[in-house]
């Protein structure tokens, strides 16, 4: 039941909430663990907490291809429609995943590999548009399209757990299945400044993201599945609350020059 409906029900409800404060803030929320949280929580309750608190650390190595992601299919989105853009961006993240599973950092290097990865992709993903200026017009089969891309996702990485290991399993973990629905919807319906917008957020969630992870490698174990979860969760919802509290001070005018 976990694998079936608490990642897609977190996953619509970040879609709703998008739609409500704009294309950049659902680029915010899907980058949080709204599917990499439930897939390590049943990765930890099926496998034990060792096995999860490795799985943990190495998703912060695939943070860094989430950003990845986000750089490839915003700058690919000014020449190329939804579907190449889509599959050219997932092959180069599988590429990108297969040579990180292989490397290993403790859990606060990797926090801070993330954060530096966040910092530079924001400096090199193009010039957003103010939220008003982008109004999709989903439609009615999107938000159930959205939960079953992600109960497939969620399923597919903690059955396949026990044979890819721990490493394979958490670079795996935050695979931008919901973010590539968001976007892909996004640059088919509004064009490439309307994936722009959604790619300008994904940088801004990896920091909460981060938080989480780390937390959870580093607790699981001493404290137990239940504890280490409740701790990541909360302290990530204050770290993105105040971090988009900080963002959402800058003055509109920096959209109107094109700068950030």
């Amino acid at each position: 039941m976990l694998k079936l409906l608490l990642a897609p029900a977190l996953v619509v409800a970040a879609s709703l909430t998008g739609r409500r404060w704009g294309q950049r803030v659902s680029g915010m929320l899907v980058a949080l663990p709204i599917v990499a949280g439930p897939i390590l929580l049943i990765t930890c309750l099926e496998q034990g907490a060792a096995f999860g608190a490795r799985a943990a650390g190495a998703a912060l190595l695939g943070l860094v291809t989430l950003a990845w992601f986000a750089l490839v299919f915003a700058w690919l989105s000014r020449w190329f429609g939804w579907m190449p853009t889509l599959l050219i961006s997932w092959v180069s993240c599988l590429l990108l995943d297969l040579v990180l599973a292989r490397i290993s950092l403790p859990p606060g290097w990797g926090l801070l590999l993330v954060i530096a990865v966040a910092g530079v992709a924001t400096r090199l993903l193009p010039a957003g548009m103010p939220a008003d200026a982008v109004r999709p017009a989903w439609p009615w089969w999107d938000l159930p399209a959205r939960a079953a891309a992600t109960a497939v996702l969620v399923w597919a990485v903690t059955t396949a757990a026990a044979a890819a290991g721990p490493g394979l399993t958490g670079v795996l973990a935050p695979f931008p299945i919901a973010t590539s629905v968001v976007v892909a919807f996004a640059l088919a319906q509004l064009g490439h400044p309307g994936a722009v917008q959604v790619a300008n957020g994904i940088p801004g969630g990896l920091l909460g993201f981060s938080v989480f992870c780390f937390l959870v490698a580093t607790l699981v174990v001493p404290l137990g599945i239940g504890a280490a979860f409740g701790i990541a969760l909360t302290i990530t919802l204050i770290v993105q609350l105040a971090w988009r509290a900080i963002t959402t001070r800058r003055p509109r005018s920096e959209y109107a020059t094109g700068t950030r």
